[in-house]
């Protein structure tokens, strides 16, 4: 069985969840850039499942949107991910200035489609 994740989120700058596998894994890591950025701390749960705790740098977190990925592999402490990881979950970060005004020009976007929409349903209902 490959492994599962499920997101719980985060709070306090912690990502956790709960991983299902039928084996612990060698090391769970939060991922960016391909560079291993935090490691999991994981506590036994029932079954085949452990709750996973990652805290994220504070050096990740700036303006912008940042990807992290998390990787289940073999790797010991401090090694790089290896080819056989196997990926688990994605986690988007986005905060700062950057985002409101991404934010504004979706909404713009938005609104010019539905003006547009609206003028040529009613083009459509006119000649119906």
């Amino acid at each position: 069985m490959m492994p599962k994740f499920e997101d719980y989120g985060v709070r306090g700058g912690v990502w956790s969840g709960r991983l299902t596998a039928t084996r612990l894994p060698g090391r769970v890591c939060a991922t960016h850039l391909g560079e291993v950025v935090a490691e999991a701390v994981m506590t036994e749960a029932a079954g085949n499942a452990w709750d996973l705790r990652v805290a994220l740098p504070a050096a990740l977190i700036s303006e912008g949107v940042t990807s992290l990925i998390l990787v289940a592999d073999e790797g010991g402490p401090g090694a790089p991910v290896g080819p056989a990881s196997v990926h688990l979950a994605r986690l988007n970060l986005a905060a700062g200035r950057v985002l409101d005004d991404d934010v504004a020009a979706e909404l713009a976007l938005l609104r010019s489609e539905l003006e547009l929409l609206k003028r040529e349903f009613r083009r459509f209902a006119a000649e119906a």
